[in-house]
């Protein structure tokens, strides 16, 4: 193949690099973990749900052999320790980590729950940041790489009744921004990717209940709801050499819906 050719086929310069995914049993997570091995990386899955895995492992297989996956939980760092460590000697040090792993505990915060609060906290923000840490010690070693954390936008507008949900999302924007700070001058960059409506396993709920999707898909200026490959080429490119010069980000990924505010303020004869 003609040197233009090998550089037209890796144009994100992903090639053999190693990722780890984490919630890569499903939803999002396993959409990025695949998307990145059509990209031609080393990919890494870990997740608490091992069925999800099993199921990702399976379509990782068909994209090539150089993949992993690991049962993990991301909250625990002698989990995470160990599972960086296995993954570390069955395809080398991590060169990108992408926290996609999540939960959503509805809730009214006058009757929500210590136990509730600190579950949905515990995964979405304590967990995204015991993994940035450990995988970043690789990182470290090798004087560079990527971190791309998925938050939503309900870390920047907050959502009602959804429990500790939007504070532990507004916790990964800035859990993101304090690592671009402190770890880019090692040569490290962290970025975040932040859904709006997008229709994942977690919340396929609201999708089927009639008329949601047709609704929700009428506030936003694109007119559909987003789905998780849309997530997954946002991350991929905050991942790779095409952004090498963007650190400390967030990217909507919503289809423009977080800038139909002002749609919302009547204006007679302008409708």
């Amino acid at each position: 193949m003609a040197e233009t050719e090998q550089q037209s086929s890796d144009w994100l310069g992903l090639s053999g690099r190693v990722c780890v995914v984490t919630g890569g049993g499903g939803g999002i997570g396993r959409t990025v973990a695949l998307s990145f091995a059509q990209a031609g990386t080393r990919v890494a899955a870990i997740d608490l749900d091992e069925r999800g895995l099993e199921i990702t492992r399976a379509e990782l297989g068909k994209l090539g052999a150089d993949h992993v996956i690991a049962r993990c939980d991301t909250t625990d760092v002698e989990s995470v320790t160990a599972a960086a460590a296995t993954i570390e000697k069955s395809l080398g040090p991590c060169n990108v980590l992408v926290n996609t792993a999540a939960v959503l505990r509805p809730g009214a915060l006058d009757t929500l729950s210590l136990a509730e609060w600190n579950a949905v906290l515990s995964v979405n923000l304590t967990g995204y940041f015991l993994c940035a840490q450990v995988f970043g010690r690789q990182m470290h070693v090798l004087g560079r790489g990527s971190l791309v954390h998925v938050a939503s936008i309900a870390g920047s507008n907050a959502q009602g009744q959804s429990g500790a949900y939007s504070v532990s999302k507004a916790g990964v924007i800035m859990l993101s921004r304090q690592l671009a700070n402190e770890w880019g001058p090692h040569g490290i960059r962290s970025n975040v990717v932040s859904p709006g409506m997008v229709i994942t396993p977690m919340s396929q709920a609201f999708y089927d209940t009639p008329g949601v999707t047709e609704r929700r898909a009428a506030v936003v200026p694109l007119r559909r709801v987003g789905m998780p490959q849309d997530m997954a080429d946002a991350i991929l490119f905050l991942a790779s050499d095409r952004a090498s010069y963007v650190n400390g980000e967030e990217i909507m990924v919503d289809g423009g819906y977080a800038n139909m505010l002002m749609n919302l303020v009547p204006r007679p004869g302008f409708e």
